[in-house]
Order: structure tokens, then sequence, then C-alpha cells
């Protein structure tokens, strides 16, 4: 039995490639989720105008790996106190979110998130909402590092 995690923490393409290091994801896809447009396009998401963020949806086995750990792998790739933004990437398509698709996924992030606040002295800016359709991006997207070994990315 596998599960699904979703989470937003800037730009895709080092999120991807972080996560699939961790034993016990089977599989990570770069797109879009938490806007308004059906089907959006790069294009349309880079503008800021549908309301998505760029995200990750992880398939992993919860026998090998918990979604807390996943939690704390999140936390841990980016500054969670930044809003709208992850190093240069400015934007609501670069937000830190996590997007829940059940209530126990959402009470681990709530509890990893708070832990995470008694850590720093920012408030933890990353949003904690239910999940909803997540649009695979453009296959140009999609294991962008191994495509492009001379990619940069600001995670």
């Amino acid at each position: 039995m596998t599960e699904e995690a979703i989470f937003a923490a800037g730009c895709f393409w080092g999120v991807e490639a972080a996560f699939l290091r961790v034993q016990g994801v089977l599989d990570v896809e770069s797109g879009y989720t938490g806007g308004k447009r059906e089907n959006p396009t790069y294009e349309q998401v880079c503008s800021g105008a549908t309301g998505h963020a760029e995200a990750v949806r992880i398939t992993f086995d919860p026998e090998q790996v918990t979604y807390e750990a996943l939690v704390q792998k999140f936390f841990a790739l980016h500054d969670p106190t930044q809003v709208d933004r992850q190093g240069p990437d400015v934007g609501t398509q670069y937000r830190s979110g996590i997007f829940y698709r059940t209530p126990a996924q959402r009470e681990t992030a709530e509890r990893v998130r708070d832990d995470v606040q008694r850590k720093v002295t920012l408030p933890v800016a990353t949003e904690i909402t239910p999940a909803s359709t997540f649009w695979r991006a453009e296959e140009y997207h999609q294991r962008y590092f191994e495509k492009h070994s001379n990619a940069v990315c600001h995670i």
C-alpha cells in the first residue's frame, strides 16, 4: 500500500530532487496545486494569476518512511518563514505549503510546524490546507536535474 504527500517549498525542481533521494519514496512528480485554474501551464502559474503553487506530489511506502519524516524533511529543505518566496524566486507560486489528504496528515503537519516554530524567531509562513487537484507539470519539468546536469535551483 502506498500513500501520497503534497508539498510546496519554492521551485519544484530542487524539492523533487531532494525527495527522490529519500528511502521509501517511490515517485515524485512536479506540478501545481492550490489554485483556481484547471490544467494550468507553467507560464500561467508563473504569472501569479492562477493562485497555484509549484509543488511536488510524493508517492511513498509508509512501511519504509513515515509521513512525519517527510514533513520534517520538507521543513529542513527550505526557509518556511519566507512569505511567497524562496531565495530569489518571488511570488505566490513559490509559497510554502503542505496540502494534506487526511485528518492524520493535517495533525502531523500542524504538530511538526509547531515544533519548527518553537525553534525559529520569525513566524512560520507555511500554509496547511486540504489537498485540491494536483496538476502534473509539463514533461520538461519532471526529473529536471537528471535532464540538466548544470541547472541551478535555490533549494
